[in-house]
C-alpha cells in the first residue's frame, strides 16, 4: 500500500499528471502501489537520507495512516507530492525538483539579464562614438 497526495478534480490527474498544476487542493488517498504506478517502473527514492536522518518506520506509518482522507493545501511550489512525502519520512517539506528547477530557472534568467546587459552596453558605447 502507498499513500499519496492526488490534486486536481480532473479525471486522472495524480500527483505526476500536468494537470495537477491546476488544482490548489488535493487529497492523500491510500491505494495499491501498482494502481498508483500502473505499468510504469518505479523506484524508491530515499536521496535525501544523507541530508536529513528518516523519522523511524512507525512513525512514518502512522503519521501517513492518519492524512488520509485529508483535503490539503496544494502548491507546485510549497505543497506538492514530493514534499508531502519528505516530510512524513524526514519531518521537513523539501522538494529537490522544485529546487533544481528554480536553480535552472534562475541561472536561465540570469544568463538573459548578462545578454541584455552586454546588449545594452555594446549599444551605448556605439551611440558614444
Amino acid at each position: 500500500m502507498v499513500v499519496s497526495l492526488i490534486s486536481g478534480e480532473y479525471p486522472g490527474a495524480g500527483s505526476s499528471s500536468v494537470f495537477s498544476v491546476l488544482s490548489n487542493r488535493a487529497v492523500v488517498k491510500r491505494e495499491r502501489l501498482k494502481a498508483v504506478v500502473g505499468g510504469c517502473r518505479h523506484r524508491v527514492n530515499n536521496l535525501l537520507d544523507d541530508k536529513y536522518t528518516p523519522r523511524p518506520v512507525n512513525q512514518i506509518i502512522y503519521s501517513a495512516k492518519a492524512k488520509v482522507g485529508q483535503e490539503m493545501e496544494y502548491s507546485l511550489l510549497h505543497g506538492n507530492c514530493e514534499h508531502f512525502v519528505t516530510n512524513l519520512r524526514y519531518g521537513v517539506p523539501e522538494s529537490r525538483q522544485v529546487r533544481d528547477a528554480v536553480v535552472a530557472t534562475g541561472f536561465a534568467g540570469l544568463g538573459f539579464a548578462l545578454v541584455a546587459a552586454f546588449a545594452l552596453m555594446a549599444r551605448n558605447n556605439k551611440q558614444k562614438q
